[in-house]
């Protein structure tokens, strides 16, 4: 089958420096449209891949997020959010970028091209067996992602990817593909578009689910958030009041002395307020 990079091809829109402000707006919002319907589409590989990282997790293993330029951003983005939001060590998800964290904020010259600095990234963190690697390329060619997928596949490390083309090359090197077919971008080969909003909202999706899955959400809260700012001390505040049927300033105190949101609330229920 000859591999179609849909991603790189032509914008069907033309002239884009001659239409209105109004008019670029409505027809990026109409392609961004497109992006739920092509995640919609791959749910099904979504919950395999969910269902894995949990059962690994629950054996100690970990998440592992790679890639280049936007792809690599977005990977590290939703690692760096684990933390804070589900109260989970630094090392649960990780997020590697083509280039090192130097990359996060301007291109690395020739980072993704190498094709065996992702595995050596992942040695670097003793990746392992119970552990998982997806790799995120909107092209699903990027060497740096298929060489780590190759490399981690050999040595029994389950593998996914994330990919806008059909049966690319990090596809192949996946156990658990994840294709979202977006189309060509507005802006011809520019990914960060459609590609990369349908990555951010996989990302979203895997991570979320995963951490619910571990136990932690209880009903719809983040009873594990880490207490790092005010916003977050209220909105803390806020869950244990409600939950304990209990005034705010109550709530504010028991936060305080135990530290989240669980514990306070446990707290509370076993009398030790």
């Amino acid at each position: 089958m000859t591999f179609r990079n849909v991603s790189e091809e032509p914008s069907p829109y033309h002239h884009l420096e001659n239409k209105s402000i109004r008019q670029i707006l409505e027809e990026i919002n109409a392609e961004d449209r497109r992006v739920a319907l092509a995640v919609r589409k791959a749910i099904p590989q979504i919950d395999k891949l969910v269902g894995q990282i949990v059962r690994r997790m629950h054996c100690g293993g970990r998440l592992f997020y790679l890639g280049a330029g936007t792809s690599g951003r977005l990977g590290v983005l939703d690692a760096s959010e684990i933390p804070p939001t589900y109260g989970m060590p630094p090392s649960c998800v990780v997020g590697l970028i083509a280039g090192g964290d130097v990359a996060l904020r301007a291109p690395v010259e020739g980072a993704e091209d190498d094709a065996e600095q992702g595995w050596k990234d992942l040695v670097a963190r003793e990746a392992g067996a119970n552990d998982v690697v997806v790799g995120i390329a909107a092209s699903g060619t990027t060497p740096y992602v298929v060489g780590a997928l190759r490399a981690a596949r050999a040595h029994g490390i389950l593998t996914a990817c994330i990919a806008s083309n059909p049966d690319s090359p990090a596809a192949a090197e996946a156990d658990i593909p994840v294709e979202i077919i977006v189309g060509p971008e507005y802006v011809t080969g520019s990914s960060r578009m459609k590609s990369g909003t349908g990555q951010k909202m996989i990302l979203n999706m895997i991570s979320t689910a995963v951490m619910i899955r571990l136990g932690r959400v209880e009903d719809n809260r983040m009873v594990n958030m880490q207490l790092t700012n005010r916003k977050l001390v209220d909105r803390g505040t806020r869950i244990v009041a409600d939950e304990l049927a209990i005034d705010c300033e109550k709530a504010h105190a028991l936060l305080l002395i135990h530290g989240s949101v669980r514990e306070a609330i446990a707290a509370f229920r076993n009398g030790r307020q």
